[in-house]
């Protein structure tokens, strides 16, 4: 599932591409088709994210929700159009570009005290201006559930994915079957602070890139990672092999469904 970074870069993109402008919105599919006749030939205010949601302002209640889930995305490309390919959800046509929505979880017009309410139950989001990281450590701070289940948990902190959850605690030196509650203050700092940047970086460059520059293969000398996702991780997807840094084999366990990367050493119990 696509990270809070990726949703963010999208919206950066489309507010680049149609914001301010009229735009056609249809749906080749059919499944998204009435909200798009609604919609077709307003002007695109504005694009945002929260989390793992993507919204496009129509105006105050004629706001388009997207969760793209497992298998959703966008393409976007220059003018003319093609014909549709596959399932579309939602097509958005612009002045000089456009873009298909194939395989979303949701695809949904909704108005703005449904977005309201939607919002009011994710936790802060690093990537967000109004994001307040008090809110998600009053709830890990009294929390007996692992930080590694709480970081996963959107309800408390919305965006980190998979990769920042593994990435992050390792960088800290952080066990990941911690309690909440047992977690220092000054650890969730540096977690927020970390993420708050790591993000960020990853919305610039388009994937998430963790190894901090003394441990890059460039500087060590290693082979670098060959993976589809791209970027330089210390642990995730890198069960039983080596650690970057002292050489012990990566453990991997299932935690809520998702698998959970650590290093033994690097993060002791």
């Amino acid at each position: 599932m696509p990270e809070g970074h990726t949703l963010h870069r999208l919206a950066g993109v489309h507010d680049e591409l149609f914001a301010g402008t009229r735009v056609r919105v249809g749906s080749p599919q059919g499944r998204f088709a009435a909200s798009a006749s609604l919609l077709d030939g307003s002007v695109l205010e504005r694009a945002e994210a929260h989390g793992k949601h993507l919204f496009h302002h129509y105006g105050p209640d004629r706001i388009v929700h997207v969760h793209l889930g497992l298998y959703g995305t966008f393409s976007e490309s220059e003018l003319p159009v093609a014909e549709p390919r596959g399932q579309v959800r939602m097509r958005i046509i612009g002045k000089t570009h456009w873009t298909d929505l194939r395989g979303p979880t949701a695809c949904e017009l909704l108005t703005g005290d449904e977005v309201a309410a939607l919002r009011a139950r994710l936790g802060p989001d690093p990537l967000r201006a109004d994001a307040d990281p008090e809110r998600a450590w009053a709830r890990i701070s009294r929390s007996r559930t692992s930080i590694a289940a709480l970081l996963l948990d959107q309800k408390v902190l919305a965006g980190v994915g998979n990769v920042y959850r593994a990435e992050v605690l390792f960088r800290h030196g952080i066990p990941p079957y911690t309690p909440g509650r047992d977690l220092a203050r000054e650890q969730w700092d540096l977690i927020w602070a970390d993420l708050v940047e790591l993000m960020a970086d990853g919305v610039r460059v388009g994937r998430i890139d963790t190894v901090r520059p003394e441990h890059l293969p460039e500087v060590t000398g290693r082979a670098p990672r060959q993976d589809r996702h791209g970027g330089e991780v210390y642990v995730y997807r890198r069960a039983s092999m080596p650690c970057l840094i002292c050489g012990t084999p990566i453990a991997t366990a299932d935690l809520s469904g998702r698998k959970l990367y650590w290093c033994p050493t690097c993060q002791p119990e």
